[in-house]
């Protein structure tokens, strides 16, 4: 009798830590020693709160990707258990209700997709969507905003950041609706101040933009409790997808792209799977396996990775919450490999002109649609033939500056503020970059990597477009310059 009772206490650990494993989707007998036991299993209140910041950095309906890929991720993170109150949502907010929207008051992220306008709190829309107010955000400065709900992330030194951006950009920026744009070392500079204001434990960011490994290469710190992956590298173009005439295509009444290959592809990743198993490197690889459309690069961007590595290795609600609906589903696993039509970030505004001019049925409305297409395809050529004509100017017809690569170590220019000068000079002689000319950024920090001063940039720059019609494109002095 006396070995019967001895046993009870025993036979009763196991059956609870079996029972225990059970409630996790899955039978284990394994009996898990202290130090086994994974993150997942920690009492919610250890890991801080949550919060979350989620820019969609364009505007335009051509652009309706962007925003639906933000407000995609809205809805995932509430699931996931996010307050209202943790999220702040920068989006110039004029697609959903745009007349050339058939779903009218809806957004859509997936050819067969819901709506996930729905709910999405309108804290900085319109022309209080600027990198200004996304550093205050992130900052957690209330004074330092203007406009908006005066939303900010006030964490505090346990909390998790997760950060998403979905936009155009170009080397060593990224694009806002309002101008200027968001320069690398400013943001390096913002999660600096964040890092040593001692206002989180740990934070992840992803970013969709072109040349986006460009933001951090070289000058993203390992040291201050971030990770980040990036749709891209630091030399090319990031993907749209779901877009009309493409496999898989959106609806026949949808004339752009509903999405973009790295964003569906983390979000796609985040629905499907139990986030309390899934860990932070095993989304990375499925993402990096998605996004290069199954090792197709030509139809596909290289995702990167920057910053503190060891937090690949913890669970993914740390950052974006666990919905209960995916308890019993698996913590990773690849999807069926099947490349999807995609089309280059700097294109899709023309395949949306395109479309819109093939199915305008009015005369007089589709003349004016080809008007666009034909002024912006103009413009196009107008700053590629400009920058490298002042190129040439600059170092001679038989040299190939502008467009040389630094090693990865280094950052894109060693003056940013250089840079910036040197953007404002080009825009005042030769009009705005536009979303499609920051791919240009290269040869405007090699400008500078020469020491080309402003003196020589303003003479090569005037010689270069001393003809140029602002009637092609609005002058930056209306639209606000990129820098």
């Amino acid at each position: 009798m006396a070995k019967f009772y001895c046993f009870r206490p025993a036979l009763l650990l196991l059956l609870l830590l079996m029972v225990r494993t059970e409630s996790r989707g899955r039978f284990d007998p394994k009996i898990l020693m202290p130090t086994e036991i994974p993150k997942s299993t920690e009492q919610e209140d250890t890991i801080g709160t949550r919060w979350a910041v989620l820019i969609a950095g364009s505007s335009g309906y051509g652009n309706y990707r962007h925003q639906a890929d933000v407000c995609h991720a809205y809805q995932i993170l509430r699931k996931g258990g996010l307050k209202e109150e943790n999220i702040v949502v920068m989006m110039y907010d004029d697609i959903a209700n745009h007349p050339l929207n058939p779903r009218p008051g809806t957004l859509i992220n997936h050819p067969d997709g819901e709506d996930v306008y729905a709910g999405v709190p309108k804290d900085y829309t319109g022309h209080d969507v600027t990198a200004a107010n996304f550093y205050a955000v992130l900052l957690g400065d209330k004074e330092a905003v203007t406009g908006g709900s005066g939303k900010v992330i006030a964490s505090k030194a346990n909390d998790h950041i997760f950060v998403y951006y979905s936009d155009h950009g170009g080397p060593g920026v990224l694009g806002m609706p309002n101008k200027p744009y968001l320069y690398a070392a400013d943001f390096i500079e913002t999660l600096k101040k964040k890092n040593a204001a001692g206002t989180y434990k740990e934070m992840v960011i992803y970013v969709e933009a072109c040349e986006s490994g460009s933001i951090f290469e070289g000058i993203m710190p390992k040291d201050l409790n971030i990770y980040v992956t990036t749709a891209s590298n630091a030399q090319e173009s990031s993907y749209g997808t779901y877009c009309p005439g493409m496999n898989p295509s959106p609806p026949s009444e949808y004339i752009t792209c509903l999405g973009d290959l790295y964003s569906v592809a983390w979000m796609e990743d985040s629905e499907t799977h139990n986030l309390k198993k899934e860990t932070v490197k095993q989304q990375y690889q499925t993402v990096k396996m998605r996004t290069s459309n199954y090792d197709t690069y030509s139809e596909g961007s290289h995702v990167m990775e920057y910053g503190n590595n060891s937090i690949k290795s913890e669970e993914l609600y740390l950052y974006q919450g666990f919905d209960p609906a995916t308890v019993n589903l698996p913590p990773s696993e690849l999807p069926v490999k099947s490349p999807v039509g995609v089309v280059n970030q700097r294109d899709a505004d023309l395949l949306f002109l395109w479309h819109m001019y093939r199915t305008a049925e009015d005369r007089s409305r589709k003349d004016e649609i080809l008007k666009e297409l034909t002024e912006t395809t103009r413009h196009r050529k107008h700053v590629d033939t400009s920058v490298e004509l002042i190129g040439t100017v600059l170092f001679g017809p038989t040299t190939n500056v502008l467009n040389s690569v630094r090693e990865p170590v280094l950052p894109l220019v060693d003056d940013w503020e250089c840079l910036k000068s040197v953007v404002r000079i080009f825009e005042m002689h030769c009009g705005s970059l536009t979303q499609y000319g920051m791919k240009h950024m290269r040869a405007f920090a090699n400008i500078c990597n020469k020491g080309v001063s402003k003196e020589l940039m303003e003479e090569a720059s005037a010689a270069a477009c001393g003809n140029y019609e602002a009637r092609f494109m609005s002058h930056p002095s209306v639209v606000g310059y990129s820098a």
